[in-house]
């Protein structure tokens, strides 16, 4: 079944960030940093110590977070998305299709080293990402 998650952004205090809601509710938290991750030659050495991304979990409650930020920098309303995590190609791009509709693209479906995914803003202005992790079928 697919899960509909929270992604906050946070500009460069995604750690920080992210270890004060782990001490507030508990759970099991994750980081990616850029230089540890096979997409690191594709940022600028003034990133790569910067979270690319984090996920804290406990039980059925899990969201994730990223210091990465879009070419217009912060703006209200764009540092929480949604994301929806897919149970098979097909039904990602299916909804990928259905909620860009009259929206924006902002990063094409494509793939990278843990899956696939592509971003957008609906119609309403919400920020939407959507993956498939083609390893472990979600």
């Amino acid at each position: 079944m697919a899960q509909i998650n929270a992604y906050l952004t946070f500009a460069g205090k995604c750690r920080e960030a992210m270890t004060f809601y782990q001490e507030c509710l508990g759970g099991e938290l994750e980081f990616i940093v850029i230089e540890d991750s096979p997409m690191a030659e594709n940022f600028p050495p003034a990133l790569q110590k910067n979270i690319l991304h984090a996920s804290l979990a406990k039980g059925d409650m899990v969201f994730m977070a990223t210091d990465m930020v879009g070419p217009d920098g912060m703006v209200k309303g764009n540092n929480v998305s949604l994301t929806i995590t897919c149970d098979s190609e097909e039904q990602m791009n299916n909804y990928f299709s259905a909620l860009s509709a009259n929206g924006n693209v902002t990063h094409p479906l494509e793939d990278f080293f843990a899956g696939r995914m592509g971003s957008l803003v609906d119609k309403f202005g919400m920020y939407w990402s959507v993956f498939y992790d083609k390893q472990s079928g979600q």
